[in-house]
């Protein structure tokens, strides 16, 4: 499910009472606030205070709805605790149904909620500020995608070119006579012919683009290359990216492309 689309579900999911844990979780370790662990602490406390106001109310019902949540919510952190990003955000339920985690790479404000309907304003700028989006990095040798949404990478997807030229058999083919005398023509036609097999390449791809904008619900798209292999692959768009960043990102970590498109 994409994330807007999950967020149209939190934003319709209610109960006849409190049973909706919603908790948003700063574990940024870059955060100086949150040195050697600070999040474990805020977690706990968080939660201890949700847990002493509902023994202050008496309902035995939201008491041992709460205490089953906070169980699985503290469970699920512990088990993720070494592969934390920035945030954590969490809306629980047990009855009705509800279980909606995401590790997030953008920062994130510590808050808990015991309400009946999931807490989602924190999150809904989270996805207005990073919203789902296409990162498209075209290379001479590859065209790269990244599926992304909140600052995490979902999806990521490479595909190889090939030039349709045989450059080895097309030089063999030449004795050093003809090498001297015509070498220049036949080089200017073999880059004529790549750079055409170049441009079918990105049409296609173009077209894979497109098509993935539409099925992963992409509310804007940057494409990320060398100046002239960037434009070529834009111009390959039926509608234009939001933004060309003119940048060789091909074999940079995603984070950090991310962080190029989003934090600049």
């Amino acid at each position: 499910m994409s994330v807007s689309k999950e967020l149209q579900a939190l934003q319709n999911f209610n109960c006849d009472h409190r049973c909706v844990l919603t908790v948003y979780l700063n574990t940024n370790p870059a955060d100086p606030e949150q040195q050697n662990g600070a999040w474990k602490i805020q977690l706990k406390n968080g939660l201890k205070r949700l847990d002493e106001y509902l023994k202050a109310s008496k309902d035995e019902s939201e008491m041992k709805a709460f205490a089953d949540l906070k169980e699985k919510v503290a469970a699920e952190i512990e088990e993720h605790q070494n592969d934390l990003l920035k945030g954590v955000v969490i809306f629980a339920s047990e009855n009705p149904k509800l279980w909606s985690v995401h590790y997030v790479q953008i920062p994130v404000k510590t808050n808990f909620y015991w309400e009946d309907h999931p807490v989602t304003e924190q999150f809904e700028y989270m996805i207005k500020a990073y919203p789902q989006a296409g990162v498209v990095l075209p290379s001479f040798g590859e065209v790269r995608i990244l599926d992304t949404a909140m600052g995490f990478v979902h999806d990521e997807k490479t595909y190889s070119f090939d030039s349709g030229l045989d450059v080895w058999r097309e030089q063999k083919g030449l004795n050093s006579a003809n090498q001297r005398g015509t070498g220049g023509s036949h080089v200017d036609d073999l880059d004529q012919r790549l750079r055409e097999n170049l441009d079918r390449f990105y049409k296609d791809m173009g077209t894979i683009v497109e098509n993935m904008r539409k099925t992963k619900g992409w509310k804007e798209l940057y494409v990320v290359g060398e100046a002239d292999l960037a434009k070529s692959f834009a111009g390959s768009l039926r509608q234009k990216p939001n933004n060309c960043i003119y940048k060789n990102l091909i074999n940079v970590e995603p984070n950090k492309v991310l962080h190029q498109v989003f934090e600049r």
